[in-house]
């Protein structure tokens, strides 16, 4: 099945300039959506991940599946005050600004193998930020995984400067 067929890309969205990968076409389709938890739960399948951490709100679609194929647990990062109990949050860069995220204080456990689920991966810096959140809990993360990845943003290098070396990705835009 290729993928990138499916995705549907919409020129000047949200702004002039950006090209953005629309996965929306992939949940639509039951069959696809199917083969992108097979893809995924194939990779990871043997690697003794105890926790899927998923980012807002993308990475919840693939994430929350993924862990149910893989039977373990699953963890939400949100934006700021969405997480009713006790948060931890961290601050991260963007182009222009901040942002934030939060985590549960009790959704990773100390030494608990994590895999990080997201939908895309473009320049690194949200998947980094939700990675410090882990770690800061005491969670092992062993890998990324995420549908597409825009590699011409440099978001790969960003994940292995960290340690993450087992990063899958299915599908791949080297030039924009």
């Amino acid at each position: 099945m290729n993928l990138k067929e499916i995705i549907r890309e919409i020129p000047d969205f949200p702004k002039p300039g950006i090209n953005f990968k629309d996965i929306t076409p992939i949940l639509a389709n039951g069959e696809a959506l199917r083969h992108v938890i097979q893809l995924l739960a194939g990779h990871f399948r043997e690697k003794g991940v105890d926790r899927i951490v998923g980012v807002e709100s993308r990475g919840f679609l693939f994430g929350a599946p993924l862990a149910y194929e893989l039977g373990c647990g699953f963890a939400l990062v949100r934006k700021p005050g969405k997480l009713p109990c006790s948060v931890e949050r961290v601050e991260y860069a963007l182009e222009y600004g901040t942002d934030a995220l939060e985590i549960h204080r009790d959704a990773v456990g100390a030494g608990q193998r994590v895999l990080m689920v997201d939908d895309l991966l473009a320049t690194g810096g949200t998947i980094g930020a939700a990675m410090d959140l882990v770690h800061r809990l005491g969670g092992e993360i062993i890998g990324a995984a995420f549908v597409i990845e825009l590699a011409f943003l440099g978001g790969r290098a960003r994940l292995t400067e960290r340690g993450v070396t087992d990063i899958l990705t299915l599908v791949t835009y080297d030039a924009e």
